[in-house]
């Protein structure tokens, strides 16, 4: 899965023409940032972790960091990222493109309020140099989220 993945995915919502695709790598919030002129901390950074076997995506704004507290309190479990050479075959993308659109069946999708402040942001689209803007709502809707949940700090 890649970019090709996550525009057919899109594509249902007639959204597949709103992707952007850079000359430039987007792979982290900085490149992502400056690629797109705006604040790092509108970029809908996708964090892919294990609870247990099952595979989770929480996806953050650019600036919050996971609370190991509030996670373990919420998950029951230990934060453990996913190893990097391992996200596509739990999540379907690669590490810089990794996006809750277009994954493997079974990935639950979690939104963190740390996006809550924005009317917009900038989650990627499967590939180290896309992205697309959405408001929260609809990256509720399209990533299919279970729910806003709060497991990050530094970005109060």
């Amino acid at each position: 899965m890649s970019i090709q993945a996550a525009r057919e995915y899109l594509k249902e919502f007639n959204l597949d023409d709103k992707i952007l695709e850079f000359t430039t790598s987007s792979a982290t919030v900085e490149l992502a940032a400056k690629a797109l002129g705006c604040e790092g901390k509108r970029i809908a950074k996708t964090l892919s972790f294990l609870v247990g076997d099952k595979p989770v995506l929480v996806v953050a704004a650019g600036d919050a960091r996971i609370d190991n507290k509030k996670y373990k309190e919420f998950f029951g479990a230990k934060a453990k990222m996913i190893p990097l050479d391992e996200i596509e075959s739990y999540i379907g993308h690669k590490a810089g493109g990794v996006c809750p659109f277009g994954i493997k069946e079974g990935v639950d999708v979690y939104l963190d309020v740390s996006l809550n402040r924005f009317d917009t942001v900038f989650p990627a689209c499967g590939s180290a140099n896309s992205a697309i803007e959405l408001t929260l709502d609809e990256l509720e809707k399209y990533s299919k989220a279970i729910s806003r949940i709060d497991v990050c700090k530094d970005w109060q």
